[in-house]
């Protein structure tokens, strides 16, 4: 089943359960996916591959991120929760993120295979992390990790 198809399942789901925070998000959910499947439209794309389906939902994960942290800083917490539901919603259609026990551990193979061994190499890490732990990892996470072993 397409993600698309497992959208509208649970949309309909959600309508007979009158649960409104699963029915807005998957909703936004769809709506992103069908402006993204016209984007791709011109290139000779019918529907999105898995690869920009999980790339996709890692954007909409990534915005409700940082969007209850400026809420946090800003005191509202009120809109701060409704993000995190929000979150925790998208992140069930997202591949299971990996434990920190295991980032460290691609970290670090990825730091040995491309010889880096300062700072100035972090472009030479970042890119192979990114493409390997795409949708598995936050980015920021990942960063955060590659300075602390390459200083």
């Amino acid at each position: 089943m397409s993600l698309k198809d497992k959208i509208g399942e649970d949309i309909k789901t959600a309508m007979k359960a009158k649960d409104k925070i699963r029915l807005q998000t998957v909703r936004g959910i769809k709506k992103a996916i069908l402006d993204k499947e016209v984007e791709v439209r011109p290139k000779g794309q019918d529907s999105l591959t898995p690869e920009q389906e999980i790339e996709l939902l890692s954007q909409q994960a990534k915005q409700r991120r940082d969007s209850i942290e400026q809420f946090t800083d800003a005191g509202r917490d009120d809109l701060a929760d409704k993000e995190s539901q929000e979150l925790a919603i998208i992140e069930t259609y997202l591949p299971e993120q990996v434990s920190d026990s295991e980032l460290e551990a691609i970290i670090d193979a990825i730091v040995i295979d491309s010889g880096a061994t300062s700072l100035k190499d972090l472009g030479k890490v970042m890119g192979p992390a990114m493409q390997k732990l795409k949708g598995k990892a936050d980015g920021k996470k990942i960063q955060a990790l590659v300075k602390s072993k390459l200083s």
